[in-house]
């Protein structure tokens, strides 16, 4: 299984693509997958090892992507990880360009600066190649976040 584990309970990588390695997820402590490839859903590959799964199919194409794509993989997440025994595999088909960027907004939403949240993904998984447009999205994305988050506490003042 084509994996690397960023923090204790979040980890990215490759595609699953066979029941052998949803097996495994499921012996590692998975109990949620965002699945970022277009190519592959695995939802029935998780549904008898009770792995929860958003797959939210994202064309690996370097074109900038919604805030609604990224929005969907962290609120996902999130609410994976209010859990503490919860643990979140983040992948695409090869763990290299999209599950980097997903994992990007995840570490951002969770109050990482994104350049140091990079620098330890890129140690985690030094295969992982930042596309500039992929970081342009997660910023944009987490900026927009940032905004509502703003206005939803103005509100309730």
């Amino acid at each position: 299984m084509d994996i690397s584990w960023v923090t204790e309970q979040v980890a990215l990588g490759g595609g699953i693509w066979n029941v052998w390695n949803m097996e495994e997820l499921a012996r590692l402590g998975v109990t949620h997958v965002v699945d970022m490839q277009i190519e592959f859903d695995d939802r029935p590959l998780a549904k008898p090892f009770g792995i929860e799964v958003l797959w939210n199919p994202t064309d690996d194409d370097f074109l900038p992507k919604p805030p609604e794509v990224l929005k969907r993989g962290v609120d996902f997440a999130l609410g994976a990880l209010e859990n503490p025994k919860a643990r979140v595999y983040v992948h695409c088909a090869a763990g290299v360009h999209r599950a980097p960027m997903m994992t990007l907004a995840l570490l951002g939403a969770m109050g990482w600066e994104i350049g140091k949240a990079m620098d330890l993904i890129a140690i985690r998984r030094p295969v992982v190649d930042f596309a500039d447009v992929y970081v342009e999205s997660v910023r944009r994305y987490l900026e927009v976040r940032e905004e509502n988050s703003a206005e939803s506490s103005d509100q309730r003042l």
